[in-house]
C-alpha cells in the first residue's frame, strides 16, 4: 500500500469519505458522530493522507494537532471491499509515527461504542491504545469510546 498526501478534492476520495461520514452517523446517536467533514480535513491543524493498493484508494486516515504534544486520530476507513487485509492497520502506524515524528507525546481518539464500531476498537487496542476519559471538549457519552496511546513509550513491534 503507498500512503499519499490526502487529495480532498478528488472525486474518489470524497466519495469514500462521504461514505464514511454517513455510516457513522447511521451507526451512531444523534449528536454523538465526530466524524470530521471535507472542510474540518482541510483546516490547517489536520495532516490528512489516503492509502492506495496499486490505483484504488483502499483507506483514509489523518491527525488533528490539539496542542504541540497532543494529537487526535481521525477520520480511519477503510473500504468495505478492502477490510481485513492490513490496510487499516498500516494507516494507523503511519499515524502513530507521524505523531512521534512531530514531538507528540500523547495520541487520542473517539470512535462509536455500539457493536459496528468493534473492529476499530479491536485494531486501536491491538496497536495500544488504552480507555480513557473524555479528551479536548469531548465529554463523557455512552455513545462514544475514547481511546489514548502513550507516544514517549518505545514504540510497539
Amino acid at each position: 500500500m503507498q500512503i499519499r498526501t490526502g487529495d480532498t478534492y478528488d472525486p474518489r476520495v470524497v466519495a469514500l469519505l462521504d461514505h464514511h461520514v454517513t455510516a457513522a452517523r447511521a451507526q451512531t446517536a444523534p449528536g454523538s458522530a465526530h466524524a470530521l467533514d471535507l472542510a474540518g480535513l482541510r483546516a490547517p491543524d489536520v495532516a490528512f493522507w489516503t492509502g492506495w493498493d496499486g490505483e484504488t484508494l483502499v483507506t483514509t486516515g489523518a491527525l488533528k494537532m490539539l496542542s504541540t504534544s497532543h494529537g487526535e486520530v481521525k477520520s480511519m476507513h477503510t473500504h468495505q471491499t478492502a477490510r481485513r487485509r492490513g490496510f487499516g492497520g498500516r494507516m494507523l502506524r503511519h499515524i502513530i509515527t507521524e505523531a512521534r515524528a512531530r514531538g507528540m507525546t500523547r495520541l487520542s481518539l473517539e470512535t462509536g461504542s455500539w457493536d459496528y464500531f468493534k473492529p476499530a476498537h479491536a485494531l486501536y487496542l491491538a496497536h495500544g491504545f488504552v480507555l480513557c476519559g473524555p479528551f479536548e471538549g469531548y465529554v463523557e457519552d455512552p455513545n462514544s469510546l475514547f481511546l489514548t496511546l502513550d507516544l514517549s513509550a518505545p514504540a510497539r513491534r
